[in-house]
């Protein structure tokens, strides 16, 4: 009877976890809406009220093809023919895969540089204004000599583009940096990656920082949100505060079958049982890139501690590869990370919105006041591109 348990028990929970893998390939990359947002596509800008300022987040952008063709950098151009010199474009971290900006001789460079001129030329042939954010990868995964990585990405930029603020916030510094986009929308920077950070975090006078105490940034972050409560604000960031993706805790069911799959995608060996464990550390304690890791954890806590008392903001990340957002305590918070990557994200939760697939949100604000956010994606039949969401927010 043993031997007999020993061998079904497996074999049930094996069918069940390859079934649950099927169903989820089957509708992962179909757009998920909250029930109130079904209709959504009957809803629009009042066709009175005049475009003031557009912005488009792009996220995670650092595999992008480098030869023209690359259907995301297509889209924003697309983007960038409508918004005019009326738009920013904001590329929210991660923008070289996989290590930032290494040494000149170091086997990476000349993708990376590549890779970064596309990115340069993309808002020096563009009548509006770009802005660059580091990310984890921008900062070699918070390892030691990460700092000296970011300055040089950042040195780069700013050597290449010749605009002000084209990278924020500068040095590596927590921020908030701020800039005002129109009259009525602030545009505020974060460098999140400081609070995440392993190796060297710059802080004080002797880094370019304005404050040697990390709690004055909290103090000044609120002063901020306070003083310009009378307009809507738009705080981008590389870490998202709420996530329904691998950052956020939720995995897939193939990772559970296929754990080693998170070293190399070809490494389909399956293990449904003592592969769950790795999710399992993933969701509970985490990596330093991950919610639930302590450092991760004790920023978001702090920061939505102070979001919490306005109700002009909206939050935009990246980190998770796809397209997400939700609407919490009256603000709104996006993940627009799928600039050059997919990676699963789970329907439903605290999510009005998500969806696995290439493209970026863009927020635009209007003469009459209001604020309208739009998910774009590429799509095969169209350089144009397709809407699937929109929203007043």
């Amino acid at each position: 009877m043993l031997v007999y348990f020993l061998i079904i028990i497996p074999v049930l929970l094996s069918a069940f976890f390859f079934f649950s893998y099927w169903q989820e390939r089957k509708y992962r990359r179909k757009p998920f809406y909250r029930l109130s947002d079904v209709g959504w596509q009957r809803h629009a800008p009042p066709p009175e009220a005049e475009l003031v300022h557009s912005v488009a987040l792009l996220g995670d952008v650092g595999a992008i093809a480098t030869d023209g063709a690359d259907p995301v950098m297509k889209l924003a151009q697309v983007w960038q023919q409508e918004a005019g010199e009326k738009g920013t474009l904001v590329f929210l971290g991660d923008n070289l895969y996989p290590i930032g900006l290494p040494e000149v001789g170091n086997r990476h460079r000349d993708m990376a540089e590549a890779r970064l001129n596309t990115l340069i030329q993309s808002i020096k042939s563009y009548p509006g204004q770009g802005i660059f954010l580091g990310g984890n990868h921008d900062w070699l995964k918070g390892r030691e000599g990460g700092y000296e990585q970011l300055l040089r990405q950042e040195a780069y930029v700013q050597e290449h583009l010749q605009q002000p603020n084209s990278y924020l916030p500068p040095q590596g510094c927590p921020g908030p940096s701020c800039l005002q986009l129109a009259e009525g929308l602030l545009l505020v920077v974060i460098n999140t990656q400081w609070f995440v950070q392993r190796g060297l975090k710059p802080l004080g006078g002797k880094y370019g920082c304005p404050y040697t105490d990390i709690e004055e940034f909290f103090v000044n972050l609120n002063k901020l949100l306070k003083r310009n409560s009378h307009q809507r604000i738009l705080i981008a960031a590389h870490h998202p505060l709420y996530s329904n993706a691998m950052h956020g805790g939720k995995f897939t069911i193939k990772q559970h079958i296929f754990p080693l799959t998170a070293l190399h995608k070809r490494f389909l060996i399956p293990l449904p049982i003592f592969g769950s464990l790795y999710p399992f550390y993933r969701k509970m304690f985490g990596a330093y890139e991950d919610m639930s890791h302590r450092k991760y954890k004790k920023m978001r806590k702090r920061l939505l501690r102070i979001f919490h008392r306005y109700n002009n903001l909206v939050f935009v990340g990246g980190h998770d590869h796809n397209l997400q957002h939700f609407e919490v305590q009256g603000n709104h918070y996006i993940v627009s990370g799928s600039g050059s990557k997919l990676a699963f994200v789970k329907k439903g939760g605290r999510a009005t919105f998500a969806l696995e697939e290439r493209g970026f949100f863009v927020l635009n604000y209007y003469s009459n006041g209001q604020v309208w956010l739009e998910c774009r994606t590429v799509s095969a039949a169209s350089e144009q591109g397709q809407l699937v969401f929109r929203k007043l927010v």
